[in-house]
């Protein structure tokens, strides 16, 4: 897939809110500090996704128009605690929302560090999307600031602990933004699974 246009469209504070017009939609979502704003940036353009110094900006469902045709949506990280509890449950009900009724959610992309240990909170927030039936596939980030070795080893453990409550262990990709990999294979798997506009 080549990305001719790419727009921002808007930020939602609830899923009632969003877009009505059909588009199937591609959710990124991780740990904040994953580098998620650099990998949207290296997938469309850019700039398009503001990235921050600061992890945990992102509070609110953010809409970008891509060829006309789809969305990618940028989620709120989850696990990150610079934010009062009540700010917490509310970004927590936003994202369950988004998962539980969004119709025209395609697929999630929950990206995952590849540079550190399997997390309680990563392989949590997946074990819930498996409860919720959620369609996602993995992608581990970072993969340019370790070695080819110390890579192998941690995504072994990463989907060895998934092995333990997963019959069937999700697709995973891997990827850096800041030397451009897994951009092709990832728009790659959009393009096979987005459908025509319902317009």
């Amino acid at each position: 897939m080549e990305v001719k246009s790419a727009e921002f469209v808007a930020s939602y504070p609830k899923v009632v809110a969003c877009p009505k017009d059909g588009r199937p939609e591609f959710a990124f979502i991780g740990r904040s500090n994953v580098g998620k704003s650099s990998l949207i940036n290296m997938l469309t353009h850019k700039g398009l996704a503001k990235v921050s110094g600061t992890p945990g900006k992102t509070r609110l469902l953010n809409f970008f128009l891509i060829n006309q045709s789809w969305y990618l949506v940028d989620l709120p990280g989850y696990g990150y605690a610079r934010v009062s509890k009540s700010e917490q449950r509310n970004l927590q009900g936003m994202i369950s929302s988004y998962f539980q009724y969004r119709e025209e959610l395609i697929n999630a992309f929950v990206l995952i560090d590849s540079t550190i240990a399997p997390t309680k909170i990563d392989l949590d927030f997946i074990n819930g999307l498996g409860e919720l039936a959620v369609p996602f596939v993995i992608v581990f980030t970072k993969t340019d600031r370790i070695g080819k070795d110390t890579l192998d080893r941690n995504i072994a453990a990463f989907m060895g602990k998934l092995s333990e409550t997963w019959e069937t262990l999700p697709t995973y990709f891997i990827s850096s933004a800041e030397k451009r990999i897994g951009r092709t294979e990832l728009l790659e798997y959009i393009a096979k699974w987005s459908k025509p506009s319902k317009q």
